[in-house]
Order: structure tokens, then C-alpha cells, then sequence
């Protein structure tokens, strides 16, 4: 019976593929994974509005040298054009030096001393990436579910669904959202972590940066532990013979959350509590903890990752910069510089970093183009870096145009990204579906997707 409880967890280290109905998941059985995994999770760092690679990470001096020249035609011809559609384009060159860091001789913008520093050998650029959606919202909804149309699971959602979770006590499938002071601050919709047609299970849980991570997670007044557990108990019951007469997955669910919630009131004060972190660990994200930061979500980060939740995903909501990119860009890179590199160097010190992907970027890039001081959004180039999980460190990967416009050379798409990010947790993306409204649905879509295995150890 021991056994039987152990393999029927989600944390059984196996995938669901090939499922029948997504509202009826009792059909599908967790089998090993396709492949051996190089990874156990996925740690997001979303950089939310459109970071500008021309900035950080993909040096063109070409088109520094034709700066405020206006941009060839032929570039441009019958492109699509956000904002700066019918306005004069010229060219816009890159606002800060870039440099050679590590023993790689990564080409990184000044702007990031702290990650170009220390973790330059652990970064796998991709200078070639491409989106479809030239907005933020649709462009969100494109990179976290592989779809422009919303109601689609989020990647989180389908590794969650696929290989559960490795902690009985925390989400497996955690967001949390950091707002800067610099660039125009876009909206982050609840569905970006929605499970779409899977049971809502699966959904990702924001927890709140500052005070009570999860609202109503501590007891009311005279409720103990003892007494809250019989009202679960009361409360799961009841829903439990509901479940036996119309076998509903959301009453299922209902259950599971219950069971969930009643288990965070001592997991997540606990989570939260950092004063076990040794005080040079503190200094090195440059936080106390619960102040809010993107530096202090990473230390979060860190330790949900200890304790087994598969999926986490930091928005950092200030890189939507259409003016003042000089000092706005650097500023916002300030924000969070110190705190991915803790990360990395966190992880890597507990030896986390080589079953743990961090993944590096934004919806979409910014324009080669000004748009007055700064740039407008793009979707046709960007840059997009991971760390950890098999991925090979201190190499670059593909590249722009030399005005960084289009991607040009080894071109990888959002679908190429998310089947290489599944196949190192051991999934392969082709096999990976759910039946939805008579169709094999997938995280990759219907067009082909690829696994880059030129970035892959």
C-alpha cells in the first residue's frame, strides 16, 4: 500500500503523455520520463516589457556607427511596426560600451557588473530569438503558453501536469511579481499562470513580494492547528461524496487545494522566515528578505527550489522603456543585476545549479530604431539567455543582423525554446499532448519545433 501511495504522487519523477481528455486526467498514468532528465526545474526570470538586447546583450557596431541615420528600407520593408509606424526610422546605436567578461570573452553591456563578473562562463546567450506578438500581452501569453490566444496552459502548467511535484507542502508552481522605478509598468494578467484546459490544480500560485506571501495563509483568532484540521477535514468530506456522485476533476481539485492550504500554514511562514540565511548569503542578493525586490524574490527563489517546487517564475515589471533608454536601461538593469547573479552562484555553491535551467529574458526585444530617446517594442530579433539544467555555459549562440534588427543566423523560435527547455526535464515535446476539443493540443504547438541541442552539454 506504501508503495502504491508513492507511485500514485505527483512527485513520482514521471511524465503524463499521450493523455486522453484534459478534463478527465484520471486517464492519464505518470510514467518515466521519455529520456533521462538533466533537470529537475525550471527557475524563469521574466524581465517583463521588453528588454532591449541592442543594450545588454547583443553588441552591433554597425549600428553604432550609422547612429541617426535612417534605417536601410530594405531592412525594414513590409516589417511589422508597433508605435513608429509612418515615422521617420533611424538608426539608434547601442547607449552603453560592451566588453569581453570571463574566460569565455562573453560580449556583455557595462550595465551588468555584477552577472558579466561572476557568472559570464555560466551564461548560454541565444542572440537569435523571434516572437509572433509585437504587443505586451499577446507576446506574454505567446512566450508562457506557445500561444497568442488565451486559455492555454502556461509552461508551469504543463510541467506541473506532467511530472508533478517534488514537495507535498509548497505549489508546485509559484509566481512572483517585482515592480521597478524606471520603465512604464504593463500589467501582468493572473492568466499568464493560468492551467488553461488542464484541472485548475495545475495553475500557478503568486505569492505576494511583501507581508503575508499568501492572503488568510495564518489562522483566525481562537482557531488552532488542531481545530482548523478537523474543519478540513469536515470540508473535504462533504466534497468527497460530492466527487463520488458526478466524479468532477474540480471537485478534486477543491480537495487538493484544501489539503494544499491546510499543509502552507506551517510551509510558507517557514519559507518566508530567512533569518536561518548566514548573513554573507543576505548581503549577497543585496536584500533582508521581504522587502519586495527582485533581489529578495530570488532568495525566495532559492529556497522554494530547495524545497521542491518545479516551477518558479520572478516578473520584474520595469523594462518597457520608450524614452530615457540611456539611464532607464541601466537603472532597471541595477534592479535585478545583483540578484540573478546571487542566484547563479547561490545555486551553484549547493550544487543546485546543474539539475536547476535558469532562464534569462522578455516577451520581446526593442527596436534598432529611436523612437525619440529611447525604442519601441520588436519582435523580429532579441536575445534570450539561460543558465544551469545541461546547458552549456560561457557560449553565444545564433545572431541578429548587423543593425540587430532581424534574427539572421541559426534562428530559434519561442516553440524551439520551449521544446529544448522539455526535452532537458526529459520530455519529449512531439509526445507531450493532451486531447482538447479533438485535438492533440501541445506547449510547442502544430508547427514544427526543434530541440537546439547546439546549446546542450
Amino acid at each position: 500500500m506504501a508503495l502504491v501511495s508513492l507511485l500514485s504522487s505527483e512527485g513520482a519523477g514521471g511524465v503524463r503523455w499521450n493523455q486522453g481528455d484534459a478534463q478527465t486526467p484520471s486517464q492519464g498514468v505518470i510514467s518515466p520520463t521519455h529520456f533521462p532528465p538533466k533537470a529537475k526545474r525550471v527557475i524563469w526570470l521574466y524581465m517583463a516589457g521588453g528588454m532591449s538586447h541592442l543594450d545588454t546583450f547583443d553588441h552591433k557596431p554597425k549600428l553604432e556607427e550609422m547612429n541617426g541615420q535612417p534605417m536601410p528600407e530594405s531592412v525594414t520593408a513590409g516589417q511589422q511596426i508597433a508605435q513608429l509606424q509612418g515615422q521617420k526610422l533611424n538608426c539608434f546605436a547601442p547607449q552603453h560600451p560592451f566588453k569581453k567578461w570571463g574566460e569565455s570573452g562573453q560580449s556583455l553591456s557595462t550595465i551588468w557588473p555584477e552577472l558579466a563578473t561572476h557568472c559570464a562562463d555560466e551564461m548560454c546567450v541565444v542572440r537569435s530569438m523571434f516572437t509572433e506578438a509585437i504587443n505586451h500581452d499577446p507576446a506574454h501569453t505567446f512566450m508562457n503558453t506557445g500561444n497568442m490566444v488565451t486559455g492555454r496552459p502556461a509552461m508551469g502548467s504543463w510541467l506541473l501536469y506532467g511530472l508533478g511535484s517534488e514537495t507535498q507542502n509548497l505549489p508546485g508552481f509559484v509566481v512572483m511579481v517585482s515592480t521597478g522605478k524606471f520603465g512604464q509598468k504593463q500589467p501582468i494578467a493572473a492568466r499568464q499562470w493560468h492551467s488553461g484546459f488542464l484541472p485548475s490544480r495545475f495553475q500557478g500560485v503568486e505569492f505576494r513580494s511583501q507581508g503575508d506571501p499568501v492572503l488568510y495563509v495564518k489562522n483566525p483568532k481562537g482557531v488552532d492547528h488542531v481545530r482548523q484540521r478537523e474543519i478540513v477535514d469536515a470540508i473535504n468530506a462533504m466534497n468527497q461524496l460530492q466527487q463520488d456522485a458526478t466524479s468532477d476533476p474540480e471537485i478534486a481539485t477543491r480537495i487538493a487545494q484544501y489539503e494544499m492550504a491546510f499543509r502552507m500554514q506551517s510551509s510558507v511562514p517557514e519559507l518566508m522566515d530567512v533569518k536561518d540565511e548566514p548573513q554573507h548569503i543576505l548581503d549577497m542578493y543585496g536584500t533582508q528578505g521581504g522587502d519586495g525586490t527582485f533581489g529578495s524574490n530570488c532568495l525566495l527563489a532559492r529556497r522554494l527550489a530547495e524545497r521542491g517546487t518545479r516551477f518558479i517564475q520572478l516578473y520584474h515589471r520595469d523594462w518597457d522603456h520608450h524614452g530615457s533608454i540611456k539611464s532607464h536601461v541601466a537603472g532597471t538593469a541595477a534592479e535585478v543585476d545583483r540578484g540573478v547573479s546571487a542566484l547563479i552562484q547561490d545555486l551553484k555553491q549547493r550544487d543546485m545549479l546543474d539539475d536547476t535551467i535558469i532562464v534569462f529574458g522578455s516577451e520581446f526585444g526593442r527596436t534598432p530604431m529611436a523612437q525619440g530617446s529611447g525604442r519601441d517594442h520588436h519582435l523580429a530579433g532579441f536575445t534570450m539567455w539561460m543558465a544551469g539544467g545541461g546547458f552549456k555555459g560561457g557560449m553565444s549562440y545564433g545572431a541578429t543582423d548587423d543593425l540587430g534588427y532581424h534574427a539572421a543566423v541559426d534562428r530559434v523560435s519561442v516553440h524551439d525554446l520551449h521544446a529544448t527547455l522539455l526535452h532537458q526535464l526529459g520530455i519529449d515535446h512531439a509526445r507531450f499532448s493532451v486531447k482538447f476539443q479533438g485535438l492533440d493540443s501541445r506547449l510547442t504547438g502544430v508547427e514544427p519545433a526543434r530541440v537546439v541541442t547546439e546549446l546542450l552539454s
